[in-house]
């Protein structure tokens, strides 16, 4: 592979197309990103056939196995061709766009999903607003994203981007991730209420797949918020 990631500036979206390559790679660098699509995808109902979902940062739209049989329209949204293109292939509908200033109408989905992005943007007011202008009355929002905590930076950044085969080195700008007050009270604003969990891999499922005994890791529930978590909240009819 020509380039090296670590040559670009942290957080910088050119890395995904540089890597295009990996993203439906089980166990190749976005392999976390698997693991994190399938957590997602549980927190995901089933819904009456065309219910629109969209699907903020879709990357290569690795939501959407885990949403197969729940009735969705799945709608992604991504900066990237490319990913949009290897997104289309597994069902999405593709809209090339910034989570900033998504070009979709009002109101149009049941189920708004932003997933591993909201600690890549530099507006999350304006992230969160543009998310919650998306869902209808009553429809749901599903976050999973990284802690502004000194012990997610430590973990999530200082380690993780430094094993193999568990997180891109530079992907993320420690400087953008999400504070929780600021993310709850910025849902709150827009009539979603948010309750939060915190995540992490399985560790006995990490030692499988790292030995090759595991194709993947399932992600569990853990009593703290610091590092890795999930939201969850449906906007007030």
């Amino acid at each position: 592979m020509s380039g090296s990631p670590e040559r670009l500036a942290p957080n910088d979206p050119a890395m995904y197309d540089r890597l295009a390559g990996e993203w439906w790679r089980p166990r190749g660098v976005f392999a976390m990103l698997h693991w994190l699509a399938a957590a997602r995808g549980a927190l995901v109902p089933p819904a009456r056939e065309g219910a629109v979902l969209v699907d903020l940062g879709c990357g290569a739209g690795l939501l959407a196995p885990h949403l197969k049989g729940k009735g969705y329209t799945h709608i992604g949204v991504d900066l990237s061709l490319e990913a949009l293109r290897q997104a289309a292939e597994h069902g999405v509908l593709g809209v090339q766009g910034d989570v900033l200033a998504v070009p979709l109408p009002d109101s149009c989905a049941e189920v708004v999903v932003a997933g591993e992005i909201l600690e890549h943007v530099r507006d999350l007011p304006r992230a969160v607003a543009e998310a919650c202008r998306l869902l209808r009355p009553g429809g749901l929002l599903v976050i999973d994203t990284l802690a502004a905590t000194a012990v997610c930076r430590w973990l999530a950044i200082g380690v993780a981007e430094r094993l193999p085969r568990i997180a891109v080195r530079g992907v993320h700008d420690p400087g953008l991730l999400v504070d929780r007050e600021t993310l709850v009270a910025e849902c709150a604003k827009h009539g979603v209420a948010l309750a939060l969990r915190g995540i992490r891999p399985k560790l006995t499922d990490v030692a499988g797949w790292l030995f090759g005994r595991r194709d993947a890791v399932r992600m569990v529930p853990v009593r703290t918020t610091a590092v890795l978590f999930q939201a969850r909240g449906r906007k007030r009819v």
